[in-house]
This record gives C-alpha cells, sequence and structure tokens, in this order.
C-alpha cells in the first residue's frame, strides 16, 4: 500500500530504525539456533554493541517502548509512514512479550526441551523475518502489510 505520499529518503530510514526494538528483544530467542549454528551469528555482530547498552540499562525496553509510542507515534507532526513503521515495530515487539509468556508456561512440562529448543528457534526466525521483509519494504518506500499486524497498526495510526 502506498498511500497518496510519496517518501523521502531520510523517511525510509528513520522508518527502519525502530526495528531495532523487536531484533534486540528477539535476539534471546536465538539462542539454541546461533549455537548450532555460529556464522549465522556473524550477521548480528553489529548488534552486539546496542545489545549490551539494551540489556545494561534497568527498564531500557520498557523506556523504549514509552518514547517511541509517545514521541513518535501519537505525534501527528512526524510523516505517517514513519509511524506506521514505528507502531509496527512496537507491535512486533509486544507479539515477542507475549510468545516469552508462552515460552514460560511451556517451561514448566517436563521433558520439554525440544519443544522448547523448536518453539524459540521458530520464535526467533518468524520475528527476524518479519523484521527483514518490513526493513526491506520501508527501503523501497512502501508500506510493509503483515496480517492482523498491520490490521492493528492502521487501527492505532491516524
Amino acid at each position: 500500500m502506498s498511500w497518496r505520499e510519496s517518501t523521502t529518503f531520510p523517511d525510509r530510514i528513520f522508518a527502519c530504525l525502530p526495528y531495532l526494538l523487536p531484533l534486540i528483544e528477539v535476539f534471546a530467542f536465538g539462542q539454541f539456533l546461533l549455537r548450532d549454528f555460529p556464522l549465522l551469528g556473524l550477521i548480528f555482530l553489529p548488534l552486539f554493541p546496542l545489545l549490551r547498552i539494551y540489556y545494561g540499562v534497568r527498564f531500557a525496553g520498557m523506556i523504549i517502548f514509552f518514547a517511541l509510542w509517545l514521541l513518535v507515534v501519537r505525534n501527528e507532526k512526524i510523516h505517517r509512514f514513519i509511524r506506521f513503521n514505528t507502531m509496527q515495530a512496537i507491535i512486533l515487539d509486544i507479539v515477542i512479550f507475549l510468545c516469552s509468556i508462552l515460552t514460560d508456561i511451556v517451561k514448566l512440562v517436563p521433558g520439554s526441551g525440544f519443544a522448547m529448543q523448536t518453539l524459540y528457534t521458530t520464535i526467533f526466525m518468524g520475528i527476524v523475518a518479519a523484521v527483514v521483509y518490513c526493513v526491506a519494504q520501508s527501503l523501497m518506500g512502501k508500506y510493509a502489510e503483515i496480517p492482523a499486524i498491520s490490521d492493528a497498526v492502521h487501527m492505532q495510526v491516524r
């Protein structure tokens, strides 16, 4: 969906930046996949300084979440393309949070080691694929449409 507005190159770059939040959040779910395929970790090497800061500062996730929500999504002076992508990144972050609750429940089941590895890897690959898709679409100046998630974003972004 391109709506009626055109996007400038800086808008496209700023629309991609919020997707760092779900990418950093989902990194913990990639522990099994990255352990089995260490070369895959080289792709995430540029994120390590951000990961260190993110997990080093207490409540960093909550601070970034509310800052993006209040300062970007609710600010109608910012281009709709940026607000849309920011809200979509926030909803992906909420999906990761809900998945972490699911994994906590699965951990309670005795002998769920293989199920946990499968669940962690699936969540990791799904979110990384969604982030890569969204960033690619944003760089092309298009709205990344993810079923159900984008519908919720359109309801939130005026």
